[in-house]
């Protein structure tokens, strides 16, 4: 009996289910109006829960932010983001007293470890025309021993990602991010940059990938099989209007678990352009323990870490905003913890590190 590509498949809710060792994934997509001079949406804010605003009114939200969209100050323990920013910009602030402005294709991978407080703010800066905002944020789980691991946060800027273009026999192109996990394709190897040190990716037999996709309307191209014997696998359907995966059609938008070991064929069968999201990995295969913002293992340690975070605050706010935005400028930055600051190539060609 041969063992069907598609193992289940589930509608696109919010946020997307996520299959081991990943723990959540969260796709925004904000229609912001053009901005007001203090970095918000210059539009009334009247009928939205301020503070709790995720309705969607208008086509955006406020989510907790009050008069700048986005996520003040809250903490994490146990686990990972990795943040893709695809349009629009997040100010990042946190409590090790690093910043960071970040978007326009980059993507921000913070292993929270043993602790850390961030805020992450939507600055909208054309007063003239509309801010689109659209980003995946998506938790990737920490093994046991690595779940109290120093914070630390690496920036992947958008020059900088591997990312394949192909063509197919009939001209139509595909094009693969590759922001985790090496790619090989058609004698082509892609090679990712490195995640941080203490990440469940930066395990050789981890097999985690993260990956987004690009088809062009008749459109196909293989996904490649997976590497690691116990690898699983979820592609997410999110653009487009109907695709066929493995010859089997889909029409509208999922979370769809492949069996990994097997290479498989996309078609974008619609008239527009079709976009997935891939995420996989072998499993962590721990129990894991949530309270909010808090991932663990046992329910002590959730208790532990409440105790923890009521003492100490993961070491406080040390910045006087508690919503911190980083000005008009545009240019994207990231200031580390000791004042080393960087920035992409695009917007300093020397690279220099200050």
């Amino acid at each position: 009996m041969t063992t069907p590509t598609i193992l289940q498949s589930k509608p696109l809710g919010f946020p997307w289910e996520t299959i081991d060792p990943f723990l959540f994934c969260a796709y925004h997509d904000d229609a912001y109006p053009r901005a007001n001079a203090g970095m918000g949406p210059a539009a009334s804010l009247a009928g939205r829960a301020i503070g709790q605003d995720f309705s969607r009114k208008d086509g955006w939200s406020m989510y907790h932010g009050e008069k700048v969209p986005g996520f003040p100050p809250h903490p994490h323990r146990g686990f990972e983001t990795v943040t893709i920013v695809r349009k629009g910009l997040i100010d990042h602030s946190d409590s090790l007293g690093a910043t960071a402005r970040f978007g326009r294709g980059d993507v921000q991978w913070l292993t929270a470890g043993k602790g850390i407080v961030h805020a992450e703010m939507f600055p909208l800066l054309d007063e003239q025309n509309d801010n689109p905002l659209e980003l995946f944020q998506i938790w990737l789980n920490l093994p046991a021993r690595s779940k109290m691991s120093a914070p630390h946060f690496t920036m992947f800027w958008s020059p900088d990602i591997p990312r394949l273009t192909t063509r197919d026999d009939q001209g139509c192109s595909t094009e693969v991010a590759v922001i985790a996990g090496r790619l090989q394709d058609a004698g082509t190897a892609l090679a990712p940059l490195s995640p941080p040190p203490d990440s469940w990716a930066a395990q050789a037999d981890a097999d985690v990938a993260i990956w987004t996709i690009r088809m062009a309307p008749g459109a196909r191209w293989t996904l490649p099989a997976a590497a690691g014997a116990g690898t699983r696998r979820q592609l997410y359907f999110f653009k487009g209007s109907a695709v066929r995966i493995g010859g089997q059609p889909v029409t509208g938008h999922a979370a769809i678990e492949l069996r990994a070991g097997a290479a498989v064929e996309l078609l974008n069968s619609g008239s527009d352009e079709a976009e997935f999201l891939l995420l996989q990995g072998k499993p962590i295969a721990e129990p894991v323990v949530q309270y909010g913002p808090f991932v663990m293992n046992t329910q002590a340690e959730i208790a532990q870490t409440l105790a923890d975070y009521q003492r100490t605050q993961f070491g406080g706010w040390p910045f006087a905003d508690d919503a911190p935005v980083h000005g008009r400028e545009p240019a994207r930055f990231a200031k580390h913890p000791g004042g080393r600051e960087e920035r992409p190539a695009s917007e300093d060609p020397a690279r220099a590190l200050r």
